[in-house]
């Protein structure tokens, strides 16, 4: 089933929705609301994305998201609405609020000390950087604050709790053979493919894959490379140079870029091996998505990628930058199809085990709990 139609079905009883044209949600009883994830950014981000994928494994805690960027498939909290966040939920109590961005913690702060909503604010902070006073300020008036791993952690100067993200490990799965999986995306089965997924640009290293695919891609010939992502007009001329000096290498047919794909996860299907090459990174699905989709991972160490990667038994993490050491790495991978089958199996245990979606639900319910808001027993 598409994660649109999941979502629908998981939702269909969680907040009160009244069915509005093709049983899409036209609002939700404010009554149950407990749980409120706010989205004041319209454009995709990974927090976007992260949103999307984890609303719908918390639908025992009667949530429904507010903003922009979301698809209506999620229960949703209409701008009308609003005000009735400044009463307090059937059965009395507060409410959480879940913010992921300074300007939603901003949103929940004057919600409570400017109009006085019965709210406990909790963030979420994937940042691997200093915070500025601004930030500090908004951290500081939260109840609960959340770290996506141990590297973010450290940039805090408050209390706050580990939950490193999941993904949905029904929807990321391997193939039972990789030739069909490629077939089913219009790819030449007889190949064998090596991945980077996500926006292209030169945050996220892409011209660092393509390099690493130039100098290898000519020894071996079985292998094809596949670009997935979308690229925003500020990048359209960083995208228009990497495919002049791919087609200069003679390696257009061979370095693909194939745009933004809804279904990436047959794409992912695909691959046997995901190099993410990333130059800064919060902290970085792709690869728990390729690891669960059956392909060891060569990493750059950004973002939470040491903590999801096992070096030597899933993938390999390399320097950030370092595309000497990328290239060595993806080599080895290259050339031998037994290394490549052990960890790719290795892999897809080690995700299911330590990073499903589940997981991260269930270790947040237990923060929400501290303000009183628990799950509904089923």
């Amino acid at each position: 089933m598409h994660p649109a139609g999941l979502a629908v079905t998981r939702f269909s009883n969680c907040v009160g929705f009244k069915a509005g044209r093709d049983h899409m949600p036209d609002g939700v009883d404010m009554t149950r609301v407990r749980l409120v994830v706010p989205n004041f950014k319209r454009r995709l981000s990974g927090v976007t994305s992260t949103i999307i994928q984890l609303v719908p494994f918390q639908t025992g805690l009667d949530v429904a998201t507010l903003g922009p960027g979301l698809p209506d498939t999620l229960p949703k909290i209409r701008w009308w609405q609003v005000r009735a966040l400044l009463r307090q939920p059937h059965g009395g109590g507060r409410r959480v609020w879940h913010a992921r961005r300074n300007p939603e913690m901003l949103g929940g702060v004057v919600l409570r000390h400017v109009l006085r909503a019965p709210l406990a604010l909790v963030f979420t902070s994937a940042s691997q950087r200093k915070h500025t006073g601004w930030t500090k300020f908004l951290i500081r008036r939260m109840d609960a604050v959340i770290a996506t791993s141990r590297k973010t952690a450290a940039y805090l100067e408050v209390p706050n709790t580990v939950v490193m993200h999941g993904i949905d490990t029904a929807r990321f799965v391997p193939p039972t053979d990789k030739g069909e999986a490629a077939a089913a995306v219009g790819l030449n089965p007889a190949q064998r493919y090596v991945g980077c997924f996500g926006r292209i640009r030169h945050q996220k290293g892409t011209d660092l894959f393509v390099d690493t695919m130039i100098a290898l891609l000519p020894k071996h010939p079985g292998w094809t490379a596949l670009i997935a992502g979308r690229t925003t007009a500020e990048h359209v001329g960083f995208e228009k140079e990497l495919r002049e000096r791919i087609a200069r290498a003679g390696l257009t047919d061979r370095i693909r870029f194939v745009g933004e794909h809804r279904d990436i996860e047959n794409w992912y299907r695909a691959l046997s091996l995901y190099i993410a090459p990333q130059r800064w990174e919060g902290f970085g699905l792709t690869p728990l998505e390729a690891m669960a989709s059956g392909a060891p991972v060569v990493a750059a160490d950004v973002g939470a990628f040491s903590e999801l990667v096992v070096p030597g038994v899933t993938g390999e993490i390399v320097p950030a930058g370092d595309l000497a050491a990328m290239t060595v790495q993806a080599e080895r991978y290259l050339g031998d199809p037994a290394l490549v089958a052990s960890q790719a199996e290795a892999a897809v245990d080690h995700v299911a085990r330590h990073f499903p979606l589940e997981r991260e639900a269930r270790q947040l319910a237990e923060i929400y709990a501290r303000f009183g808001v628990a799950e509904r027993s089923a």
